[in-house]
């Protein structure tokens, strides 16, 4: 039976970072990476990853990323431009993603996805949060916080996720995954990768409610 082929809905991040490996564990074949850029097709949208981190990022899993600018408003119509080009392209059939229970973003996803002929994957759907980041820690990924929001502060931008800080981040009220929007990360290695991320770390700016580490 010929396998699933695959691109991801790659953030930078550690969820879409571990959904891409769990989809590549169940024996799909990875083919592409896709990220959604801000209109200036600078940075990611919500992560504020630079196009060339991105980049870097998939040299190290020997894949092609898909970079694609948008604006809020126009955003689902590049997201199902992007995925009939790169279907014609690279000839896949699944879309991965890393989202874990917030059913409005599986619905919407699943739309996308029904549109282009193409299969919505969420590898890590329903799992408990907190096992989940645990599970990420033990599997290699290793994450560095590159925003997040308010509530959290300065402080915790540019530390790495890990066991220790789990119980820092509970008790201040933070979902331990951020899956609630309060933190984003950037893989900055895992099993998959050839070698660890190239990246440095810069300036912290803050820009409305949420902080934000400069990435070079």
């Amino acid at each position: 039976m010929k396998s699933k082929t695959f691109i991801t809905s790659w953030s930078g991040g550690k969820d879409s970072c571990y959904a891409f490996m769990q989809a590549t564990k169940s024996g799909m074949q990875p083919i592409a990476l896709l990220n959604m850029l801000n209109e200036n097709g600078k940075i990611s949208r919500s992560h504020a990853i630079p196009k060339e981190v991105l980049q870097r990022q998939a040299d190290l899993l020997d894949l092609p990323v898909i970079t694609t600018p948008a604006s809020w408003q126009d955003y689902e119509k590049q997201f199902i431009r992007t995925l009939n080009e790169m279907k014609e392209v690279y000839q896949i059939d699944s879309v991965v993603f890393g989202d874990i229970d917030l059913q409005e973003h599986r619905d919407w996803e699943e739309k996308v996805c029904k549109v282009t002929g193409l299969e919505a994957v969420l590898p890590l759907w329903k799992k408990d949060r907190k096992e989940l980041v645990f599970a990420m820690v033990d599997s290699g990924i290793e994450a560095t916080i590159v925003s997040c929001n308010e509530a959290m502060g300065e402080a915790f931008l540019g530390r790495e996720i890990n066991r220790e800080l789990i119980p820092k981040l509970e008790k201040i009220g933070v979902d331990p995954c951020g899956e609630n929007g309060e933190y984003h990360t950037l893989v900055v290695n895992c099993p998959l990768f050839k070698e660890r991320l190239a990246v440095g770390f810069g300036k912290k700016l803050k820009h409305d409610n949420y902080w934000f580490i400069e990435m070079v």
